[in-house]
């Protein structure tokens, strides 16, 4: 639609070929993006990016994903709708068209999410070749959208004039890999309008495990982020961060002894208990998981 800008704004930290990866993928859009910025939180997560990638901004913020996404949008001065892709997503040919058409028809839709083919998350991650081959072969795509509760991190469209308007930025307590952050912003913004999953919106989650926090520290996040969020009484339920931390402390503990290879259980596990303790003795916070 003439005038609507779309700008991609990814935040990357220690994957440096992956993002090579993506962002020769999200090149083959049918419907480019106007602008593409890229915030590492060290020259080395950007490396060679910009000879590469000449189209591109790079920029660089203090490490953190919060950090770095609030970069980003203080770089996407021109945009209407900011698209946050995580630096191992593959995004369909006619994702950006999906977003444009409904963002441009529908005003009140403040936050969106499309559909993940496959997401390496919950396993041990997907190769780029094994994400192409999912999107060479996908199921046939829906044309609606539904609500949600909130945007999935790893692809979400954000309008900007709502977030301008209300000063609304990423909570930078929320430290290293700022887990819930998407859940966070997509409820501040839920009083400002829809969140909807656009099915025409499509893309593999590769989930590549370099780069992530340490098992430790997120385990101390699931915690103490949940409980924070909630206390700030701004659309993240407390009945939400309890369920989710009882879900993720269960699991960990069952699995502490016979762990996934890719998941350090252990880890997450003590994680978990330096934050009740921390919760016990009254000064959890969420910038505590940068001692822990």
């Amino acid at each position: 639609m003439p005038g609507f800008n779309l700008t991609v704004g990814i935040a990357t930290r220690g994957r440096p070929a992956i993002l090579r990866e993506m962002l020769a993928t999200l090149a083959q859009q049918t419907r480019r993006a106007d602008h593409v910025v890229i915030c590492g939180g060290d020259p080395a997560d950007v490396d060679d990016i910009a000879e590469r990638f000449p189209e591109v901004t790079v920029i660089l913020s203090p490490p953190g994903l919060c950090q770095q996404r609030n970069a980003i949008i203080a770089a996407a001065t021109n945009a209407d709708v900011l698209l946050f892709f995580d630096d191992d997503f593959l995004a369909e040919r006619d994702y950006l068209a999906g977003v444009e058409d409904h963002m441009s028809r529908h005003p009140a839709t403040v936050v969106a999410t499309g559909v993940v083919l496959a997401d390496g998350i919950g396993g041990p991650g997907l190769s780029p070749s094994e994400g192409h081959t999912i999107l060479a072969n996908p199921i046939a795509a829906g044309s609606g959208t539904r609500p949600v509760f909130s945007a999935y991190g790893c692809n979400m469209s954000l309008r900007l004039k709502t977030m301008r308007d209300r000063d609304l930025w990423f909570d930078e307590r929320l430290q290293l890999y700022c887990w819930q952050e998407d859940v966070d912003m997509s409820r501040r913004l839920a009083a400002f309008g829809d969140i909807v999953l656009i099915e025409k919106a499509r893309g593999v989650h590769l989930g590549v495990k370099s780069g992530r926090s340490a098992g430790v520290k997120l385990g101390y996040s699931q915690v103490a982020n949940p409980l924070y969020l909630a206390s700030k009484q701004s659309g993240y339920p407390m009945a939400v961060a309890l369920t989710l931390i009882m879900r993720n402390i269960a699991k960990n503990l069952a699995r502490a002894l016979w762990s996934e290879t890719y998941v350090d259980r252990r880890g997450r596990l003590r994680g978990n208990v330096i934050a009740l303790m921390d919760l016990i003795r009254g000064h959890m916070t969420p910038e505590r998981v940068r001692d822990v």
